[in-house]
């Protein structure tokens, strides 16, 4: 993405409001104080709920030792409990649950409609494909680089599909989202149809329903390290994407590089869906319910929505996930169970709310 420096008419005729940059930064800083405690309390509540029965100190001492900075615990088993379990699966859903709500209020922005998420617009259905292809038929390919491969090439189709029709608008993008998405299902239906036996049934579903089950430390890495290198950046964005709000006429008023800024940050948004989706399969709704949830605190402005959406997610998912383990107990749901028992009504809400202008 690139920007230029805005010239005195371009600000006289600026359609946002005078900056109060100020207020808005204590503003902003309070909030990412508060969500982050609310976060780091979360995490430690959740690798202690579960069969067994943890306390904070063994948590702590668990940690301190795999730092080297205290002794080993007493208890070999609950210690793999904590640092081989519950630790590097809470710490994962935490990550992919922040990338997923940054980047659907990115793309919610960026397309200006409020149903836009990674799910609907094909790439978490593109990183799927391209993950059960590797899963199933064994491809010589690393499964997150086929994630990678797969949302890329579902973004590149969806937005192909939606220029050919004419101008991106908003619904053209948004269908053609969705043509692409039921292509991508389909697709992976027939590689599982045709390939899969036995157990590996069983195994591809979960993955495709969503789930942070089989996380590892390797997860954790990979899921971090993208939320680190690509979604860092998009929410540091926050400038250009409230440029965005108002039209690519107002944005390019304002000395954004539209064609520039928009596909550099589409381009984030499927690297960082594929990347996740590699390591916690297909969760829908987070990034769909997580912005407006969101938004209904801080107001519109994506300098506090994106820090503060990406802590939400983080802490969402976390419990969506901790409730996908325990609820039903001994057997376990996956977790996109949980987020779409969340999001679907809330889907409805926001359609029953904008129904003018679906009409």
């Amino acid at each position: 993405m690139t920007t230029t420096t805005r010239s005195p008419d371009a600000r006289a005729t600026s359609p946002l409001p005078a900056p109060r940059a100020p207020r808005a930064g204590a503003r902003t800083a309070t909030l990412v104080v508060v969500g982050s405690v609310v976060l780091v309390v979360s995490i430690l509540l959740a690798v202690l709920v579960g069969p067994a029965d943890l306390r904070p100190g063994e948590v702590w001492a668990s940690v301190l030792h795999h730092l080297g900075l205290g002794p080993a615990p007493s208890s070999a088993l609950r210690d793999a409990i904590i640092w081989d379990g519950r630790l590097p699966r809470t710490l994962t859903a935490a990550a992919v649950g922040a990338g997923l709500a940054t980047c659907g209020a990115v793309m919610q922005s960026l397309t200006r409609n409020p149903l836009a998420d990674p799910y609907l617009l094909g790439l978490s259905s593109g990183a799927s494909l391209g993950a059960v292809v590797v899963l199933v038929l064994g491809a010589a390919v690393a499964l997150p680089v086929a994630a990678f491969a797969g949302s890329s090439l579902a973004l590149v189709a969806a937005l192909g599909l939606a220029g050919a029709l004419g101008s991106l608008t908003p619904t053209r993008t948004i269908l053609a989202g969705l043509a692409v998405s039921q292509l991508c299902a389909a697709a992976t239906s027939f590689v599982i149809f045709w390939s899969a036996t036995g157990d590996s049934y069983r195994e591809v579903l979960s993955w495709l329903m969503g789930s942070v089950a089989g996380a590892t430390w390797s997860s954790v890495a990979i899921a971090a390290g993208a939320l680190a290198v690509l979604g860092v950046p998009l929410v540091l964005a926050g400038n250009v994407l409230d440029a965005f709000t108002f039209g690519d006429a107002s944005a390019s008023s304002l000395g954004v590089h539209v064609p520039a800024a928009r596909w550099g940050l589409l381009g984030a948004v499927a690297l960082l869906t594929g990347a996740l989706v590699s390591v916690s399969g297909s969760i829908g709704f987070v990034g769909l319910i997580l912005p407006h949830a969101v938004k209904a605190l801080t107001g519109g402005r994506h300098r506090v929505v994106l820090p503060v959406v990406a802590l939400a997610g983080a802490t969402f998912l976390v419990w969506a996930d901790t409730i996908a383990r325990t609820v039903v107990d001994p057997r376990e749901l996956p977790v996109g169970i949980v987020t779409a028992a969340v999001g679907a009504p809330v889907f409805a809400a926001i359609l029953w709310r904008g129904r003018k202008g679906v009409a």
